[in-house]
């Protein structure tokens, strides 16, 4: 049981939760860039949410499933078609062999997630399927999918589960700027006043110098109080990095372990799907909370996936 790849389309990897507990030995977490979508997509087939999906970026693959599967996609919507009729996000569909999943114009959002019931048949890799195309492991044979590629599935005759989807789970167009909320980092005093309130009151926006191992955005220049050396230490997805031009630096899902450069702040974790979505020129607006307010609404979030796990 296979899915062949007839084309693959601009940057399509398979990601779980990531290769969690290997950063002491300089290897990254990796894993989806938007976890909200990637468990509601495996949850809509029936996986658990540490089961592997397919992340498409911007422009999606043309697929053809060789065998019987129930699939689900959910995040943005790159303008999904099964045999020429359209698939939206949040839902789950039984195909049949041959079948041809093909994505067109692009609607609303950056990255969808394909998840088939069942899973994909990876290899693990440190106890994770996730792809780390810079280090060339993971995934399928470390890298983005290409023509030509065969991709094992396990063939499903399930049906496919009754959720109720919290509208707050589903990608969908979203105003710009985008609010995204954020913590005070480490060196936030070390920048001046003036850089403190830019940060929380202008608009960045985000480069097309942006990647799964950063976004780079461009806006009010951010200033510390006097010149400060900084020793390498442990970063994480989200954190708010500013190199010595000033500009802003989000880090995400494929960041590197340690990074040296002072951190004005750390994106709230509930807030990281919001970013994964983002397009080159999108603008976004930080807003300040407290460690309480993020890890309540963190909590909220999970207990909100783990209630829709017990449905299946």
């Amino acid at each position: 049981m296979s899915i062949n790849v007839i084309r693959p389309g601009l940057f399509s990897f398979f990601q779980d939760t990531g290769r969690v507990g290997f950063q002491h030995w300089g290897v990254p977490v990796n894993g989806a860039m938007d976890q909200d979508a990637h468990a509601l997509a495996n949850l809509l087939v029936g996986n658990p949410t540490t089961a592997a999906t397919l992340e498409m970026t911007i422009q999606g693959p043309v697929l053809c499933f060789q065998a019987k599967a129930l699939i689900a996609l959910a995040g943005a919507d790159l303008g999904a078609r099964l045999n020429g009729a359209a698939l939206k996000p949040g839902q789950a569909v039984c195909i049949k062999p041959g079948a041809v999943l093909r994505f067109e114009k692009r609607e609303y959002g950056a990255r969808a997630y394909l998840a088939v019931s069942g899973g994909y048949l990876l290899t693990p890799v440190m106890n994770s399927s996730s792809t780390y195309s810079r280090g060339g492991f993971g995934g399928l044979c470390g890298r983005a999918l290409k023509a030509g590629d065969v991709i094992p599935i396990c063939s499903s005759f399930a049906n496919p589960p009754r959720l109720n989807i919290p509208s707050g789970l589903l990608v969908g167009e979203r105003t710009s700027p985008v609010l995204i909320r954020v913590l005070h980092g480490r060196e936030w005093p070390d920048f001046s006043e003036a850089a403190r309130h830019a940060f929380l009151t202008e608009p960045y926006a985000m480069t097309a110098a942006s990647d799964r191992m950063g976004y780079r955005l461009e806006g009010a220049g951010l200033e510390l109080t006097q010149p400060k050396q900084l020793l390498s230490q442990s970063v994480a997805f989200g954190t708010v990095q500013v190199p010595a031009g000033g500009q802003p630096i989000v880090l995400m899902a494929d960041r590197q372990t340690t990074g040296g450069y002072p951190r004005i702040a750390q994106v709230a974790s509930v807030d990281l799907p919001r970013l994964a979505q983002l397009m080159p020129g999108d603008e976004v607006r930080f807003v300040l909370i407290d460690l309480p307010m993020a890890q309540q609404l963190l909590v909220t979030r999970a207990r909100t996936l783990k209630r829709l796990e017990a449905a299946h």
